[in-house]
């Protein structure tokens, strides 16, 4: 196959699948006689990485493989495509969030040895049902606590393709600074190019969570970072 039209193929490909695409389901989408190799098609990703510099989407390999997405300099007039209201996430979600990203795996006791106060239930579920987070195994010690880790959909979600890509401890100063390093506030990074799919633009409140201000909750009540103060 003429690698103009490899790519062509591989470009058609991402825009509609609104998912990551691994290397492999690329080649499967051609018949056998003509099916491409890896090489060829990780080729043909690099040269249309290359091509798109210049355009509004961009092509990015996350963890669950390729995906094609609208630029975060055009978050801004994009998101104006979906009227409801960005979900904001409190500064004890990203702290949660953040430790649980960086010393995993971690119980939700270490947790609270490090943050000072109780984890509100509320934060955990939240994470655990925007697909985050996940247990991952069991501390072994009296009550067997279940040991907290991130999950694929988490490097998928903020565009990353393994935990090395995290922004070092170094660079997040505070933890109001993870909310930017991590794209956090309804960021429209990660809005696959080719339609909206299950994961574009502002994140639905999951139910039960107070809406706006996900994660605080009663939390707030008695940790001032909850509420951001």
């Amino acid at each position: 196959m003429e690698s103009h039209q490899l790519k062509n193929v591989v470009e058609a490909a991402l825009l509609a699948a609104g998912k990551p695409l691994t290397v492999e389901q690329i080649r499967e989408l051609f018949e056998e006689y003509e099916r491409p190799g890896a090489t060829e098609v990780r080729e043909a990703l690099a040269e249309l990485v290359e091509e798109l510099k210049g355009r509004a989407f961009e092509l990015v390999e996350v963890a669950s493989g390729w995906r094609a997405q609208v630029k975060s300099d055009y978050a801004g007039p994009v998101s104006r495509l979906w009227q409801e209201r960005p979900t904001r996430y409190s500064r004890a979600l990203l702290e949660t969030l953040a430790l649980i990203a960086y010393r995993q795996p971690i119980t939700r006791a270490e947790i609270e040895d490090v943050r000072g106060v109780a984890v509100n239930p509320n934060i955990i579920r939240t994470l655990s049902e925007r697909g985050w987070i996940r247990v991952v195994g069991h501390r072994e010690v009296p009550g067997r606590p279940e040991l907290l880790g991130t999950t694929r959909d988490f490097l998928d979600y903020f565009g990353l393709a393994s935990l090395d890509q995290l922004p070092s401890l170094a660079e997040l100063k505070d933890m109001d600074n993870i909310g930017v390093q991590l794209d956090l506030e309804g960021s429209l990074a990660m809005v696959p190019a080719g339609g909206r799919g299950d994961i574009t633009g502002p994140a639905q409140t999951a139910a039960g969570d107070v809406p706006g201000d996900v994660g605080a909750s009663h939390e707030a009540a008695n940790d001032p970072d909850a509420r951001g103060d």
